[in-house]
């Protein structure tokens, strides 16, 4: 063996061997050394966790961190609507327009798909979004749930909850506790080493969400309390609820904040009284506001917006915009609004919210406006907004191959036979945890003629053949409101052909997965589109992209209604009624070369598929 020296120690000591004890020595040294600066850096971790004796504190009239006065400028970014590439992007887009604080919610549905089966992974690695937020120098406010509200499919509650057909969500109802315990024991021992405390950036965590507007249980607010503190949390807790809810969204031990768009001195006032000396914060300012498919797209001013937030901060109180950066409901999960309409409506599938940061990650002018507001409350200059990054509108593309709903039946999950009707939470999928999303065809015969009563079972829509086949789509769970546990989707009861109930079903599921749809794609029973198409079906086109991908926008003028995918993922629901006239697709979802479009199309089609470089979110109108 031979060491090699600097060339300055090789005039002398070139060529120099070592005996077998030496070596031994050598290495002994290096481990010694290794031991000692592990030690090291160890000790000075702790050091630093140590030295963090006092987070964020809410005993007087300002918050305090480490004993100093802090005002919380936050914004909300939800890691599960925008795609895992961007999270930095999109970080330090916020740190770049002053703010210092991350807010995000946990999509319960999403974590935990199937009872007791978890996803903490990929897209929904939480602790990484966490850490990330740490690495970038961002507090967070974690906004757990169980429910979350958020436009998102039964305000993030998982639909197998419903199978229990005497379910009471978001109450003291020994099932939903029992389920809600279950996913904090996976939930939260992830998220309390990430606590101010130990070293990372959570700083605060809020107890459920907007409870007081539809409360009804005394004891279950102090439960969610209890199931965090049980658990390890130990960072300052919150509620958050809009000014008619705080007379009983509050739980004792948590600090309540405020939620609204337009400032109410009165509010605030109401606020200051319920707890006098206390820090005051508006944990939801609502920056712009979502929409509803068959509405029109929502703007809230930009001139209007900045006007209220310097008002805030004026009043010396902490804010959190909802929404900094609203991203996509990406597949099937945005939910639908139902308060003072005769029936629900579902939201669109892009959640750009009007929002300082667009759907794609675009500086609006709120941005610039905000940024300019915030850098007075920073001693040092903000650091440089990242650049913009590059779009494409792609050439267009003609559908290939077409496959009607019923050829593409082979594929799905073996159909179920049922004397009467069953809804999606209580089909035999998903190892019995029923079906949560997308479409559910029930067929069953009739003879001659006559008329059909749905009896108001239809959940949300179907589209009907003369064999009786009854194809029904959720269309998106009510997220806010009194009627959470009646969101069951599909037939939820008797159909009536010649006043008589209908019996005898044949009932499928097309959750329109990725297995489904990459399986579609690889078999053999597509048709040249020289064949006339049966609808509904899917069509396939290939989209060529030359170099680096980059973000697009697909457009679909000509078709009707339906679902399109990109290399097997789902971009998520389109429809002519409007406001939305795009689909989002972020580049880091294509790749170069051939990129497989799959569009799953209800009841027409022009046979192109066009591509755009910016969003269109159809008419607008501001927000009243």
């Amino acid at each position: 063996m031979y060491v090699q020296f600097s060339a300055v120690d090789r005039g002398s000591m070139a060529g120099l061997r070592l005996s077998l004890k030496q070596r031994y020595l050598v290495l002994l040294c290096l481990a010694v050394g290794a031991l000692a600066a592990y030690h090291f850096s160890r000790n000075r971790l702790a050091g630093r966790r140590t030295s963090r004796v006092d987070g964020l504190r809410a005993n007087s009239s300002q918050f305090t961190l480490e004993g100093e006065p802090f005002r919380l400028l936050g914004g909300s970014v939800h890691y599960f609507r925008v795609p895992r590439a961007y999270w930095e992007d999109r970080l330090l887009k916020m740190k770049a327009c002053g703010l210092n604080t991350l807010t995000t919610y946990v999509p319960w549905n999403l974590h935990e798909p199937e009872r007791g089966v978890f996803d903490f992974e990929d897209q929904l690695d939480l602790e990484a979004y966490l850490r990330l937020a740490g690495r970038l120098g961002l507090w967070v406010i974690l906004r757990p749930g169980p429910y979350i509200c958020a436009e998102w499919d039964l305000g993030g509650l998982p639909s197998w909850l419903l199978r229990d057909q005497h379910m009471k969500l978001r109450t003291t109802y020994p099932r939903f506790t029992d389920a809600v315990d279950s996913f904090f024991d996976q939930l939260i021992k992830r998220v309390v080493p990430h606590q101010y405390s130990e070293g990372g950036p959570i700083i605060a965590l809020q107890v459920e969400n907007e409870h007081g507007s539809y409360a009804k249980d005394g004891e279950y607010m102090p439960f969610i309390k209890e199931a965090l503190l049980s658990r390890g949390v130990t960072e300052l807790l919150l509620t958050s609820d809009n000014k008619g809810g705080l007379k009983r969204g509050g739980v004792k031990g948590a600090l309540e904040t405020i939620n609204f768009q337009k400032l109410n001195r009165n509010d605030i006032k109401y606020l200051d009284g319920i707890q006098p000396h206390r820090p005051k914060m508006v944990m939801e300012y609502w920056s712009g506001w979502f929409d509803l498919w068959g509405d029109l797209h929502h703007e809230f001013p930009a001139e209007d917006m900045v006007r209220v937030v310097t008002e805030i901060l004026k009043l010396d109180m902490s804010i959190n915009l909802y929404m900094f950066h609203g991203g996509t409901n990406f597949g099937f999960m945005s939910g639908a609004f139902a308060v003072e309409m005769p029936a629900p409506k579902p939201m669109v599938t892009s959640y750009d919210y009007d929002a300082p940061l667009s759907e794609a990650g675009d500086y609006t002018a709120k941005y610039h406006l905000l940024r300019d507001v915030f850098s007075r409350y920073h001693a040092q200059p903000l650091p440089e907004p990242p650049p913009r990054r590059g779009r494409r509108a792609y050439q267009p593309v003609v559908i290939q191959q077409h496959v009607s709903l019923w050829d593409s039946l082979h594929f799905t999950h073996k159909p179920w036979k049922s004397e009467r009707p069953v809804n999606m939470e209580n089909l035999p999928v998903n190892n019995n945890n029923g079906q949560s999303y997308g479409y559910a065809l029930y067929e069953t015969p009739v003879s001659g003629g006559g008329a059909l009563n749905s009896k108001n079972a239809v959940r949300d829509r179907a589209l009907g053949k003369r064999t009786l086949s009854l194809l029904v789509e959720n269309c998106g769970r009510v997220n806010y409101g009194s009627t959470l546990d009646e969101q069951r989707k599909g037939l939820v009861g008797d159909i009536e052909f010649n006043k008589r109930p209908l019996r005898g079903f044949l009932i499928r599921s097309l959750e329109m997965k990725p297995a489904f749809v990459n399986s579609l794609c690889s078999s053999g029973h597509w048709a040249s589109v020289r064949q006339r198409p049966t609808f509904p079906a899917f069509f396939q086109a290939k989209l060529y992209v030359s170099g680096s991908p980059t973000d697009t926008f697909i457009k679909l003028p000509g078709w009707s209604k339906g679902v399109a995918f990109i290399n097997g993922k789902n971009l998520g629901r389109y429809w002519s009624i409007g406001p939305q006239q795009t689909l989002y697709v972020p580049g880091p979802w294509l790749h170069r070369g051939d990129n497989q479009v799959v569009v799953f199309e209800e009841q027409e089609t022009d046979g192109r598929i066009l591509f755009s470089s910016s969003g269109d979110y159809g008419m607008s109108v501001d927000v009243q």
